[in-house]
């Protein structure tokens, strides 16, 4: 199934929190001389345009980025995320939101390289044309947890593994903890990222359970809620599960998260950072 198009929710509350962890993720990883891989089993296009009709038809850029996108005082470890965000825009006016690849091309070095998945036909054709002539970045039209299986371990040893399906179908969550098995199996060591959205509560604690039952150690879960959960259809919190995450990841996000609920949900807004299994 493939009908999910991130172009309308581009740059929303969910946008924010992942490219801030992902973002604080390589900055640790880049404290070390020794190359590292950027892996992304679910890309999108790379860059969104936030005047197309899509992303004008939800709006949902304004309950996100836009909230945030004029402060001046930011948190620690924030301005890298800041300075992605501005790159793809070419003045002080937010017209354009980076998607993950280019959240993380902004952060990689000449030794460091990336791999891309993408399956979508409308979406594929969009990302090679983002990445055209960067030899430090390989695309792939295949499975993003296929492609994931065949290329770990990585030769560097060091790096990031994004996992952000739409999670469309139930069965995606699953998926999730199937993949995470396999891929811990061959890469143990690795920092895997694992985004979630709040629709209902009940699939991010079977995702959870799956997980713990694994025997993985060092999960973090860091969260950030627009809404109380319900049981009516929506979004009301995102996430990340990170697995093998640097050492000051939760201490860094324990002063970022209030922040980021101060400006992007002040009213009825949560936050959660704990760890799920620890070290």
């Amino acid at each position: 199934m493939l009908s999910y198009r991130h172009s309308f929710h581009a740059g929303n509350h969910a946008d924010v929190i992942k490219h801030i962890v992902e973002t604080l993720i390589l900055q640790a990883l880049k404290q070390k001389e020794k190359p590292f891989v950027y892996h992304d089993t679910h890309s999108g296009v790379g860059r969104y345009d936030l005047q197309d009709e899509r992303a004008e038809k939800t709006g949902e850029y304004k309950e996100g980025i836009a909230r945030i996108w004029a402060q001046s005082a930011l948190p620690e470890g924030v301005q890298d995320y800041f300075d992605a965000v501005k790159a793809v825009n070419n003045s002080d006016s937010l017209r354009y939101y980076p998607g993950s690849p280019r959240i993380a091309r902004a952060q990689i070095r000449p030794q460091d390289r990336m791999v891309l998945t993408e399956l979508h036909p409308s979406d594929f054709p969009l990302l090679l044309q983002e990445f055209r002539s960067d030899r430090q970045v390989k695309i792939y039209k295949e499975d993003g947890f296929a492609r994931l299986k065949a290329s770990l371990p990585p030769k560097e040893r060091r790096g990031l593994v994004l996992i952000d399906p739409p999670y469309e179908l139930k069965h995606e969550y699953q998926d999730v903890v199937k993949a995470i098995k396999e891929a811990h199996k061959r890469w143990a060591t690795g920092t895997y990222a694992i985004w979630y959205p709040v629709v209902y509560r009940d699939n991010i604690d079977m995702m959870l359970n799956g997980l713990e039952k694994q025997g993985i150690r060092k999960i973090l879960q860091i969260e950030l809620g627009v809404a109380p959960d319900s049981e009516e259809r929506g979004m009301t919190a995102s996430g990340m599960i990170v697995i093998n995450p640097p050492w000051k990841l939760e201490s860094q996000m324990a002063d970022i998260l209030p922040w980021l609920q101060s400006h992007i949900a002040p009213t009825h807004g949560h936050t959660t950072l704990r760890w799920v299994v620890p070290e």
